[in-house]
């Protein structure tokens, strides 16, 4: 039996054959009416509380309170506003990538139809911290920012590539175990195989990378695509030009 691939490409239609899976709602979760959720869960690891995958919505308002674990998202349709006690809000819509807090005591709006990515990091039998407001607790990060020379990592912070790499971190999480930033690199090819060290959802903004896994596996990314590698995944990266990615890493 051929092996099969341990880095998974995300699909906005979910699993083949069969999509996204009805979700069964608690109507304490809303102010509003119940919506008509669905989800499909790529991965998950229970121990951690890490999930990724993907998630639709129609018309809703959850209900006032804190927002239930880290999480990153990219908007594939539709927009929402986040809103903090005064109703104040935050709004983000189709392309958007944005970072939630754990904890930040939020009413998610929802206006139409939604779909996203999503990667949630919520350890279990924990609850929220109760932060005193919303401030901080959404980022949407502008997907033109640009990296500059100022951004270079370090010999001792990179990939170990060969290639100049420059990272921007956007957010981090309050355990230091999520974070989410921006990362380029210039051309490079990784001959050996090795474990990669921590869970990374990856969104190509620019560029190809074809990743090699033992057995023969190979797959190819390029601009839109969006993929998860598990930590402890054996794979080389193989990089024939300027690459540009969103990423969110958990190191746990």
């Amino acid at each position: 039996m051929a092996a099969e691939p341990k880095i998974i490409h995300l699909s906005a239609d979910g699993a083949t054959g069969t999509g996204l899976t009805p979700l069964q709602l608690d109507p304490a979760d809303f102010q509003s009416s119940l919506p008509k959720q669905n989800a499909h869960v790529a991965f998950s690891d229970d121990t951690a509380g890490l999930n990724v995958g993907v998630w639709d919505t129609t018309d809703m308002q959850e209900a006032f309170g804190p927002y239930p674990g880290d999480e990153f998202i990219l908007v594939l349709d539709g927009a929402f506003s986040m809103l903090d006690a005064d109703n104040n809000g935050v709004t983000a819509g189709q392309g958007d990538l944005v970072a939630f807090r754990n904890g930040a005591p939020l009413s998610w709006l929802q206006k139409g139809y939604l779909k996203k990515f999503f990667l949630t990091l919520q350890p279990p039998d924990t609850d929220p911290p109760a932060l005193p407001t919303a401030e901080g607790g959404v980022i949407v990060i502008d997907p033109a920012t640009n990296l500059t020379d100022a951004d270079i990592l370090s010999e001792e912070d990179s990939t170990g590539s060969g290639a100049v790499e420059r990272e921007i971190v956007f957010f981090t999480n309050d355990s230091a175990t999520m974070s989410v930033g921006l990362w380029d690199c210039q051309a490079f090819d990784a001959e050996d195989m090795s474990p990669f060290p921590c869970h990374e959802l990856v969104v190509m903004a620019e560029g190809e990378v074809t990743i090699r896994e033992p057995g023969g596996i190979s797959q190819s990314f390029g601009p839109g695509d969006v993929f998860f590698v598990p930590a402890g995944a054996v794979c080389s990266w193989h990089v024939p030009r300027y690459i540009r990615k969103f990423f969110a890493a958990v190191d746990l």
